[in-house]
């Protein structure tokens, strides 16, 4: 059963323009099939927002309609050595791909040492760890932005993860706004950093963000639409409109992403 969205949730609804889904991954599953399309899919480990599936049912399900379904984990590194515990019985026991970070609403800068043991263990497993940056739509709009601090998701932070982890791949999730050349810095200088297109309309991507893909990042740049906040065909509409080369759309759309998760 789907329950009713809770206040954030309905703010986070203003914010991106859409009505909340809360659609169960079988259901993802059906839809991603029909748009001939793969997805990736986790929860979010915060302490604010109560989790109301656990990163093993979303494995199980994901495993479960594994034509589509790619499943990613998320352990906030303030659980400190319990999380690597847990990091590590979901990669050995239920074959997690990833992990999910998102900085401002896990509260924690990506390079605090606290979080290193846990990046250790995805290192250790040569899974990627991918990381919120830049504006969230979390909070948005809600009293004092929901206590959500946007500081936290400058990608600059995850320069010092990259060189501390150079055999972990990272991907920068989202236009890094307002942070975009930080993270266009950031993905040129070190060779296993990415960046993830999903979470902003095509339409509103900054123009030096182009540019990259077109070029420099050519190898680096990942589609992601950022289901359910944004539709997929929605972002697949808009982004045929970008001047993308013609050779590097294939690259962006899917042979990026197949090299990462080694599908």
């Amino acid at each position: 059963m789907n329950e009713a969205p809770n206040e954030r949730q309905e703010a986070m609804g203003r914010y991106f323009r859409y009505q909340p889904q809360h659609t169960t991954v079988p259901e993802m599953a059906e839809m991603y099939r029909k748009l001939k399309m793969a997805f990736v899919v986790f929860t979010v480990d915060a302490p604010k927002e109560p989790r109301k599936i656990t990163n093993e049912e979303i494995a199980e399900l994901a495993h479960k309609n594994s034509d589509v379904a790619i499943p990613f984990a998320s352990v906030n590194p303030h659980r400190g050595a319990e999380g690597v515990r847990i990091a590590r019985k979901l990669i050995s026991e239920y074959r997690v791909k990833g992990f999910k970070f998102h900085p401002s609403v896990q509260e924690f800068f990506p390079n605090d040492r606290m979080a290193y043991p846990l990046y250790e263990a995805i290192a250790e497993a040569k899974l990627p760890a991918l990381f919120h940056t830049g504006q969230t739509g979390v909070g948005a709009g809600t009293r004092g932005g929901g206590g959500i601090r946007l500081k936290h998701s400058n990608p600059l932070h995850l320069d010092d993860v990259a060189a501390d982890f150079p055999d972990m791949p990272i991907v920068l999730a989202h236009p890094s706004f307002p942070w975009q050349e930080e993270a266009l810095s950031v993905a040129t200088h070190k060779p296993q950093v990415y960046i993830d297109l999903s979470g902003w309309s095509p339409k509103y991507f900054p123009p030096i963000l182009v540019q990259y893909a077109n070029t420099l990042l050519k190898d680096k740049i990942l589609f992601g639409s950022d289901y359910p906040v944004m539709d997929p065909v929605r972002w697949m509409e808009e982004f045929q409109k970008l001047s993308i080369k013609e050779e590097v759309r294939p690259l962006i759309l899917k042979q990026n992403a197949a090299r990462l998760l080694q599908l």
